[in-house]
């Protein structure tokens, strides 16, 4: 469809030129990760058997990575429902690292970063509505579902095609039994 050939290279070009700018440039972006970085470091330690890498410039890199990567494939129309989950899973602690503006005292600070925090919870919904997007055809769910009414209703009819022949199998059998030899 038309709109989707349009309306996903204008989705994935904030994530596109976003991650190329990151990382072009990632220390710019460490202060604001530190806290998250951290924050899923220690939740990830005390719930994982390894050890996750502390070094936020390097999860900067790989964010910004995810974000160029699943950017291209989703305006190219290439696993756009993976892709959609990829950038969705991006933004979140992106939104979080960056515009934290309760923190913020200054009120026209604080505004800036509410702003860009619901903007980010505005790309965030579309991502969530392009990655359920079945692009018209009937979801995985649904084809399931009808497989199995399908598969369901041919063994009953093999079901009882079965009994049928038997039933007449068992009527040749006592006819046969009952002829004199």
């Amino acid at each position: 469809m038309l709109v989707r050939r349009i309306a996903r290279p204008l989705l994935a070009s904030s994530f596109i030129y976003g991650g190329i700018d990151t990382l072009r440039n990632p220390q710019s972006r460490v202060p604001g990760a530190r806290p998250v970085v951290d924050q899923i470091a220690r939740t990830a330690d005390a719930q994982l058997p390894v050890q996750v890498p502390r070094d936020v410039e390097q999860w900067v890199r790989i964010d910004a990575g995810i974000k160029v990567g699943a950017g291209s494939l989703f305006a190219l129309g290439k696993f756009p429902r993976l892709a959609a989950l990829a950038m969705a899973g991006s933004i979140v602690p992106t939104t979080l690292a960056g515009h934290r503006f309760w923190e913020h005292e200054d009120p026209e600070e604080r505004f800036g970063q509410l702003s860009n925090f619901l903007k980010n919870a505005g790309l965030l919904g579309g991502l969530l509505i392009a990655a359920v997007d079945t692009e018209g055809r009937p979801s995985v769910g649904y084809r399931a579902r009808r497989a199995a009414k399908r598969a369901t209703s041919a063994t009953e009819r093999s079901l009882e095609d079965a009994q049928k022949r038997a039933a007449k199998a068992e009527r040749r059998t006592k006819k046969q039994l009952k002829k004199p030899s």
